[in-house]
């Protein structure tokens, strides 16, 4: 089905020549797992006729990039909502993740798969990894049910920046050109984000808490309630 997600683009590449600013009346058409047109919501929908159109709040964004998946997965237990009470709710790890002990292979596997889907949560479309593959069978088996890409590891940080885990990409230091895992174009994969954030500026500053929505290869895999 030809989808039309409107909303003003931030780092609208794969629009018309020169258009480099943001478009404050944006959006981006896509047909099946492509991205089909990127532009003026007027343009783009003249072109696109009878497609079904989602409105966003906020900034649509290319899908965002996460460094250290492998990290964040293996070393971070994520807590079942039935043991929010007693572990609550972040990312456990270091003296925290000791404590629960030898964990089984099961509970293992379910702290990956709600791993995953909370890197989706936050935007993220992208995961890193050394020779863009995953070693870790629990760790590539979620990636790749999941449907997120997997690339390279070139220019990644080295270390995780801030006191704890986040799945935040922007809790790494980078702004949104930065945490991008790369533009919206024309044939490109529809791998988008949408924030509920007035600009890029304020994006970098609430960071990726703020995501409403994620669009993996022309697929609706979250949307805030």
């Amino acid at each position: 089905m030809l989808t039309i997600h409107a909303a003003p683009l931030v780092l609208p590449a794969g629009a018309a020549p020169g258009m480099n600013a943001p478009v404050v009346d944006g959006a981006v058409a896509v047909d099946g797992d492509r991205i089909t047109a990127v532009g003026p919501y007027d343009e783009v929908a003249e072109d696109a006729p009878g497609a079904r159109v989602r409105r966003w709040p906020g900034v649509l964004t290319p899908g965002l990039r996460q460094w250290h998946p492998l990290w964040l997965l293996r070393h971070c237990y994520h807590p079942d909502p039935r043991e929010a009470d007693e572990l609550g709710e972040q990312p456990l790890w270091g003296e925290r993740l000791a404590a629960l002990g030898d964990l089984t292979e099961t509970r293992w596997s379910g702290s990956v798969r709600r791993g995953v889907q909370r890197m989706l949560r936050c935007g993220t479309t992208a995961v890193a990894s050394p020779g863009a593959r995953f070693r870790d069978p629990m760790v590539a088996t979620a990636v790749a049910r999941s449907g997120l890409t997997v690339v390279g590891t070139t220019g990644a940080p080295g270390t995780l920046l801030g006191e704890r885990p986040d799945l935040d990409p922007f809790a790494q230091g980078y702004d949104l050109p930065g945490s991008v895992h790369g533009p919206r174009t024309i044939g490109g994969r529809a791998d988008l984000a949408v924030f509920d954030v007035p600009d890029a500026a304020a994006l970098r500053e609430r960071g990726a808490a703020t995501c409403v929505a994620t669009v993996l290869a022309g697929r609706l895999v979250y949307r805030a309630r």
